[in-house]
């Protein structure tokens, strides 16, 4: 069974919007720091956004301004919310969970858990 499962993603136009979402099945889910990172082609993996029990937040500076990442406890799921988006954004988007949660954190290594991406492309 899949513990993290991301949806949400497509294909827009450079200045348009998504929002990914990440449904978790971890047992007392409210405990961990999730996180979203993303993959380019021939690109390394790399750190998006976090969010923490209390609801701090990290983002990489690359999004600052543009994405916003939250957390609904009550239905188990993390969202990304991307505005202004450029084609440089263009990747696979994966959604991970760091268990326990000690404040939002981009460290891609210290996350335990890892969904399987949703695709984002971005056209000029």
């Amino acid at each position: 069974q899949e513990q993290l499962a991301e949806s949400g993603g497509g294909s827009v136009q450079a200045g348009g919007s998504l929002r990914l979402s990440c449904v978790s099945s971890l047992y007392t889910y409210r405990r961990y720091c999730m996180g979203w990172f993303r993959q380019a082609p021939g690109k390394e993996r790399e750190a998006v956004a976090s969010i923490d029990t209390d609801g701090r937040t990290s983002y990489a500076d690359s999004v600052k301004g543009r994405f916003t990442i939250s957390k609904d406890n009550a239905k188990n799921t993390t969202y990304l919310h991307m505005n202004s988006l450029k084609p440089e954004d263009t990747a696979m988007y994966y959604c991970a969970a760091k268990g326990p949660c000690w404040g939002p954190t981009l460290t891609e290594k210290i996350y335990n858990y890892w969904g399987r991406g949703t695709q984002v492309t971005v056209y000029p």
